[in-house]
């Protein structure tokens, strides 16, 4: 095996080297002195010999570099390999090394350092975090320790997030993952892929912690905000795109999570309850694992984070069926895994299924785990480890295969040969580049979805006089700054982008209340009257939009209502902001709500009072300006849904797909029918679809289907149409879902214009899981669909795969 492509495409960008920079001036001086005679023309000599040996050649076969560097290996230095040491402000007291480090665990070499000087923890406020110039002779300086200072010179792997774009101050900043899911536009997945991978390694990073291919069920979960969807084909072919973006040319690994079946805890509880998911053997094949299979074998994925859960009763960090005959065996995967924080620690202290530490150690090590990733020091993991070594209760061949994995996507990666990021100034200019805003942009403005436009009451006059912006969401862009994503840029919020848009001509007033309030969840159950401070703040809301051409109303989440360990219990909008959009709507001035959020929302009383209504997701930095294009006309909303809107909480689980009758809504005692369904999604214009076309119509059960429709442009403005493609298998030895996303299609079009949209059927998109759980594709009858939502169906046909 061999990567040709990285070091010619890496050294072509400037942002790697085979030498560590110079000591910049105001520095303090290296805590080693830097020895340059290791360092020749093509090749290092990390075990300082005077030779160059096999892993040190960059022309040799990656898998004989990984044998003859495993060989020379003690039983130390293969035992740090398998652990991670997080960051300056994490556990890593010293933001650069010192002479102390020589006598340190890592004395021999560490597997990784995860999210070092990336502006998160208590090392956040770092020069090392806030001057990109710094920060990336910060980090070489930590690479040459390893290289310089260890025995055999084995560089580290700088880990670090990047779900919305690379966790550093600065970095570019995307629209969160749930909103990206929702612009369904492959292309632009994988450009934000590729900024993000290119922005981490010119910061110094080679492994990021993404995509999440988790499919959400459940819109109560905290972390809905961090999938895709709720569909395991969309969530799959985004995750694709994503993992194909961050690792072309080897610029980084991709490591996806969280594998298996973490998005379905009971209850949708988070925290210590990420455990128990009520999930049926068939619905995690056809759920849960396609996403992770797809990111393996199409995109060939060199990273995995295994899950805190247990599956039907086994802890999936200590389980050998997924993390090696699942994930290796039929998945192919040939990278290496990392454990999500405590999971390792979980097998003992929450599960109940080892002894003690050592006991966990060794059941994670025989199960299929690389790497133990938590926020504890390295010797937490290591030493139990050495332990079971030493007593026999760990074989040390099993070691030297998890040790392989790691070495393996180190010299992928070309660690070995470029250790160093070659220019800080060239990083500086990459790094949230203008043509990378623009991008983010793009991706802000194409996860905008129009969920409601009575009398098209959108776009907006620009020729208004006065625009109230209320709401707390209005002029707050702390959503940006959140976890898993870029820090410290400037968010352009709502009221900014709208004060942008109209100029010195019209008056715009604003004024926000707290999201969630006093009191909050507790006052979900238990209702009491305004405070004094929430009425007042009400009532200036009220003046403000009093008089006004038209009020935009912005609400939503915040920091206390949704992300990690942040699941509830209701689906209205928290706090008293209903009451705020009430009153508001009570003065007679037009309204338009914007919801800036990270999950499904029951807005029924907006839905049925408020004509127009814009969900906005977690937009990014340039997300004021993206809505406020949308608001007036300068952009024309295309986004579709990936997660179903219930009408209540009581209603879950409901989603999309769902088996015949499973979610049938008729009954006189509940409330029925989705607020919103999957793939929903309105525009300033209008599509029309015609000229179905399938061939050919019977196939044998190892053919494909070729399917296409004439998409027109029918009304006044060009704008975007999401084309989704449904089937159904009509018959078969086991109930499967009513219908079956297996593709769709973002294209644009001018007004008046016509585009033939052709999909592709593959005997995959046709397969099922029969009663003796094998995939298979059955014969008879199918049915295709193709419209503009999941309710929304346009054009069908059938087709027939043969005996």
């Amino acid at each position: 095996m061999r990567a040709p492509a990285t070091l010619a495409v890496l050294m072509a960008a400037g942002f790697t080297a085979a030498t560590p920079a110079t000591n910049p001036a105001g520095e303090p001086a290296p805590a080693f002195a830097p020895t340059p005679g290791i360092y020749h023309d093509g090749w290092i000599d990390l075990d300082k010999n005077g030779r160059k040996d096999v892993y040190e050649d960059a022309r040799a076969p990656i898998d004989a570099r990984v044998e003859d560097l495993l060989a020379r290996m003690s039983m130390e230095e293969k035992t740090v390999q398998l652990a991670t040491l997080y960051g300056y402000g994490r556990v890593l007291k010293d933001p650069l090394p010192t002479a102390q480090w020589k006598a340190a665990l890592w004395k021999d070499g560490i597997g990784n350092i995860d999210e070092m000087h990336n502006g998160w923890g208590d090392g956040r406020r770092s020069a090392y975090a806030t001057d990109l110039r710094r920060h990336v002779w910060a980090m070489n300086e930590v690479q040459r320790f390893f290289v310089e200072q260890t025995r055999l010179g084995i560089p580290v792997d700088f880990t670090n997030e990047g779900i919305r774009g690379v966790e550093a101050r600065g970095a570019t900043s995307f629209p969160g993952q749930l909103g990206i899911g929702h612009t369904w536009n492959r292309a632009l997945v994988r450009r934000m892929g590729r900024i993000t991978g290119i922005e981490a390694r010119a910061l110094g990073y080679t492994n990021v912690y993404a995509p999440i291919l988790d499919v959400a069920r459940d819109q109560r979960w905290g972390r809905m905000e961090e999938v895709y969807g709720e569909d395991p084909y969309l969530v799959s072919r985004l995750g694709v795109e994503m993992v194909k973006g961050l690792q072309q040319d080897f610029t980084v690994a991709a490591t996806a999570k969280h594998f298996a079946v973490y998005s379905a805890n009971k209850g949708a509880r988070e925290g210590m309850a990420r455990t128990d998911p009520q999930v049926a053997p068939r619905e995690v094949e056809e759920i849960f694992l396609p996403p992770f299979a797809a990111a393996i074998r199409e995109a060939g994925l060199l990273g995995v984070m295994s899950s805190y859960n247990d599956y039907d009763g086994v802890p999936v960090t200590g389980s050998h069926y997924w993390l090696t005959e699942r994930l290796r065996g039929d998945f192919g995967f040939r990278g290496y895994v990392v454990s999500d924080s405590e999971a390792v620690e979980f097998l003992h202290t929450k599960h109940g299924v080892a002894a003690d530490a050592k006991d966990a150690v060794r059941q994670a090590v025989e199960a299929g785990l690389n790497i133990r990733t938590n926020f504890t020091p390295p010797e937490d993991y290591v030493l139990p480890m050495r332990a079971a070594l030493a007593d026999g209760s760990l074989a040390i061949a099993t070691v030297d295969d998890r040790v392989r994995d790691v070495l393996r996507v180190k010299f992928t990666l070309g660690l070995f040969d470029r250790p160093y990021v070659d220019d800080a100034q060239a990083s500086a200019r990459l790094v949230n580049s203008e043509e990378h805003r623009e991008v983010a942009l793009q991706a802000a403005r194409e996860s905008l979805v129009l969920l409601k436009n009575a009398a098209a009451a959108l776009p907006l006059r620009k020729d208004l006089k006065t625009v109230a912006i209320i709401g707390p969401n209005a002029d707050d862009g702390r959503y940006s700054h959140r976890h898993y994503g870029p820090s410290g840029g400037h968010v352009v919020t709502v009221l900014e982008g709208v004060r942008a848009k109209l100029g010195p001509r019209a008056e715009v007033r604003h004024k926000g209340v707290e999201i969630a309030g006093d009191n909050w969840p507790a006052i979900e159950i238990l209702p009491e009257p305004l405070s004094a401070i929430e009425q007042a703040g009400i009532d200036e809301a009220v003046r403000a939009a009093t008089g006004a051409d038209v009020a935009v109303v912005v609400l939503g989440d915040g920091d206390r209502t949704v992300g990690e360990s942040l699941s509830r219990t209701s689906l209205d909008l928290p706090g008293r902001q209903l009451e705020l959009l009430r009153a508001v709507h009570a003065t007679g001035t037009p309204v338009v709500l914007v919801l800036i959020n990270g999950r499904p929302m029951s807005i029924n009383w907006a839905d049925a009072h408020v004509p127009a209504i814009l969900e906005a997701w977690f937009p990014g930095d340039q997300g004021g300006t993206a809505i406020a294009d949308a608001l007036f006309g300068d952009y024309n909303p295309g986004g579709k849904l990936t997660v179903t809107f219930p009408k209540s909480a009581g209603q879950i689980p409901f989603n999309f797909p769902t088996k015949p009758n499973a979610q049938w809504e008729g009954e006189k005692s509940r409330v029925n029918g989705a607020l919103y369904t999957f793939g929903h999604g309105l525009s300033y214009t209008t599509f029309d679809y015609a000229n179905l076309r399938i061939a050919p119509r019977r196939i044998p059960a190892n053919g494909s289907v070729e399917v296409s429709v004439d998409v027109r442009n029918t009304g006044r403005v060009a704008g975007d149409e999401v084309v989704q493609l449904y089937t159904r298998d009509l018959v078969g030895s086991v109930t499967t879902y009513e219908k079956n996303l297996r593709g769709f299609e973002r294209i644009h079009l001018a007004p008046g214009q016509t585009r033939t949209v052709r999909f592709r059927l593959t005997p995959e998109d046709l397969a099922l899981w029969d009663r003796r759980m094998r995939r298979v594709v059955e014969p008879g009858m199918f049915r295709m669909m193709i419209g503009a939502g999941s309710e929304d169906i346009r054009q069908q046909g059938e087709f027939e795969v043969q005996p």
